[in-house]
């Protein structure tokens, strides 16, 4: 058997001379970076030459490359029976029969090796920002400092710091703190109000709430007066604070961790679990990390819209009949 594939130097693996089992002294070149699959009868050598030929040399080859002390734990492996094999890389064997019913599970986890992915993504990983593309950039506090002279030099600033972002609540306790720390203003939902003795806000809306820390114009004469305002800031705002131009009605985020220059787009530091569809942190937020999404096809549904329920427009409900689906359906369609 010779399978006549012209070999392209470390675009393939070559092996020469495979006579593990029942294969009979076989040649074969296959591509790599491809998707290859290895067929024929029962009994033919296919098992023979996936696993104890091309498997069985990478792994005795990786083998290899431990130390002595290492190799005297795991043993000597037995070289497969084989003139030669090139172009071989290290190698990643599954078990052909499994009973993992898991949407989760994939070659990664299912090899362990997606652990060590998710560490060295967090390790040595680069962030962009989705809106801009660019590189996100991580700044110190004086950085910071230095970028707000150069964009807002001469002009009248509000330092903020974060303190409560897209929760519920009335915060009167928040108040009250902030209050007793000797700050006179905040923001709530975007409008600066004084804070007042006894002060809250609906308890069952979604708020944005920032610490008016410093008020100030940008100017050399108040440099260590902005420094020390930064650095307090970001010490409320937990590395997160933003600036407040007056006058240009927009806000400028400026954080210690990752951002984007551009749009302020702040990133927390890439951690593994940033990377683990099975934690909340790292999943994707619509399919929850399952990379599908089940969506109802109202059409499907409600094929004719001028039928009544009884008369059968809800397709899954089938005809009439006693049953209780029944019931529920006609008392929610009076209620509404």
């Amino acid at each position: 058997m010779k399978e006549q594939i012209e070999a392209q130097p470390d675009e393939s693996i070559e092996v020469y001379g495979a006579r593990a089992h029942n294969l009979k002294n076989i040649d074969i070149i296959i591509p790599k970076n491809k998707l290859v699959v290895i067929t024929g009868i029962s009994g033919s050598g296919k098992s023979s030459l996936a696993f104890d030929t091309i498997y069985a040399e990478g792994q005795r080859r990786y083998m290899e490359t431990f130390g002595a002390y290492a190799r005297q734990f795991i043993g000597e492996m037995e070289r497969p029976d084989v003139d030669k094999i090139t172009g071989l890389s290290p190698v990643i064997s599954i078990e052909q029969k499994t009973t993992n019913k898991n949407p989760r599970s994939t070659v990664g986890t299912v090899t362990e090796i997606y652990d060590f992915m998710r560490l060295l993504y967090a390790r040595i990983g680069e962030a962009f920002s989705y809106n801009t593309g660019k590189k996100m950039v991580k700044w110190s506090e004086e950085e910071i400092v230095n970028n707000i002279f150069q964009k807002f030099n001469n002009k009248k600033i509000s330092l903020l710091a974060p303190l409560v972002r897209g929760r519920k609540g009335h915060y009167r306790e928040l108040f009250e703190e902030i209050r007793k720390k000797g700050f006179v203003k905040v923001r709530v939902d975007g409008e600066i109000k004084d804070i007042t003795a006894k002060m809250q806000v609906d308890r069952y809306k979604i708020h944005d709430i920032e610490v008016v820390v410093d008020r100030l114009k940008v100017d050399d004469g108040f440099r260590t007066r902005l420094s020390q305002s930064v650095q307090q800031t970001l010490k409320m705002g937990k590395d997160l604070m933003f600036v407040d131009v007056e006058g240009e009605n927009k806000i400028i985020s400026y954080s210690k961790q990752l951002m984007c220059e551009d749009t302020g787009l702040s990133y927390e530091e890439p951690s593994p679990n940033s990377f683990s569809f099975n934690s909340p942190y790292g999943a994707c937020p619509t399919c929850k990390g399952l990379g599908s999404v089940f969506t109802i096809d109202i059409d499907l549904v409600l094929p004719d819209k001028s039928k009544t329920v009884r008369e059968g427009a809800i397709v899954p409900l089938g005809e009439e009949r006693d049953a209780s689906v029944f019931q529920q359906a006609e008392t929610f369609a009076k209620k509404k």
